[in-house]
C-alpha cells in the first residue's frame, strides 16, 4: 500500500486536490489498525508558491504519520488540480472546513482505492483532530479552529509553524496550541510573533537558527511535535 495517495474532494469552489498520508502502523495490520486520530496540515500562501508539498508541509505530515494520524493535506484554491481563486484566507477557511467534514464523514473513506476492508474508516467520526498550519496556512487555520469552537467542535491540538502574525490577522488561538517559529525568520520576525502570543500567554517554542523556511532544521519541528504528543494520553488507550 502507498502511503501517500491523491485525492480529490468537492469542495465551495470545485474540486479540492489532496494528498492522504497514511501511517506506517496500517502496513503491519490493516485490518484491525486504529489511527491515534485524524490531522489537517495547511500549506502556505499559494501566491508565493505554497503548496501541499512544500517541504513544512510535508514533515508536518511525515511527523503525524510518525505518530499514528492519518492526515490530509489539501492545495489551497487555485494551487495544483484544486479549483476556485485565492481569496486572501477566507475562501481557504471554508475550504478546510469541508475538508474536515469530509474526513469527519466515513462514508468518503469508502471511496478511495487501497481502503478496502479496513475498519477504521468506520470509526473516523469518533477520532480527535489536529491541525497544523505553516505561515498563511497558519493564519487560515487559527480561524478554522475558531470556527470549530464556536460549534462546540473543537480540535484536540492546533500546531502553528512560522506564524503569520504581523502579516494577517490571526485569531487567538487555545491555550494548548503549539507555536514554532525560527530565530532568524525575516519573512515573519520572532518579535512580530512573541507580541502576539504574549497577551494570550502562549509559549513559543524557538528553533535557534531556524529561517521562516526551516532550512536544514526541519528535524527539529518532528522532534518538538513528538515530544509534545508523548507527553499527553494516546486516545486510543495506548502508552
Amino acid at each position: 500500500m502507498n502511503r501517500t495517495i491523491k485525492i480529490h474532494l468537492k469542495g465551495p469552489a470545485g474540486i479540492i486536490e489532496a494528498s492522504l498520508d497514511l501511517p506506517e502502523g496500517l502496513k503491519h495490520d490493516p485490518a484491525n489498525f486504529r489511527p491515534r486520530g485524524i490531522a489537517l496540515v495547511a500549506h502556505p500562501h499559494p501566491l508565493l508558491g505554497g503548496t501541499m508539498d512544500n517541504k513544512v508541509a510535508q514533515t508536518l505530515a511525515r511527523t503525524f504519520a510518525q505518530l499514528n494520524y492519518v492526515t490530509v493535506r489539501p492545495n489551497f484554491r487555485g494551487v495544483g488540480a484544486s479549483e476556485g481563486v485565492h481569496d486572501d484566507g477566507k475562501g481557504e477557511t471554508q475550504d478546510l472546513l469541508a475538508v474536515i467534514a469530509w474526513m469527519k464523514d466515513s462514508f468518503g473513506w469508502q471511496e478511495i482505492p487501497g481502503l478496502e476492508g479496513q475498519g477504521w474508516p468506520l470509526l473516523v467520526g469518533e477520532l480527535p483532530l489536529v491541525i497544523a498550519g505553516f505561515s498563511f496556512g497558519s493564519y487560515v487555520s487559527s480561524y478554522v479552529v475558531k470556527h470549530l469552537e464556536e460549534i462546540n467542535m473543537p480540535p484536540e491540538r492546533l500546531i502553528m509553524v512560522g506564524s503569520a502574525t504581523g502579516k494577517w490577522d490571526v485569531a487567538p488561538v487555545p491555550k494548548n496550541t503549539i507555536v514554532i517559529h525560527g530565530e532568524v525568520d525575516d519573512v515573519i520576525p520572532l518579535t512580530s510573533v512573541l507580541d502576539w502570543a504574549r497577551p494570550q500567554e502562549l509559549t513559543v517554542q524557538v528553533i535557534p537558527g531556524a529561517d521562516h523556511f526551516f532550512h536544514r532544521k526541519l528535524h527539529c519541528i518532528r522532534d518538538l511535535i513528538v515530544s509534545a504528543f508523548h507527553g499527553q494520553p494516546d486516545p486510543r488507550g495506548v502508552d
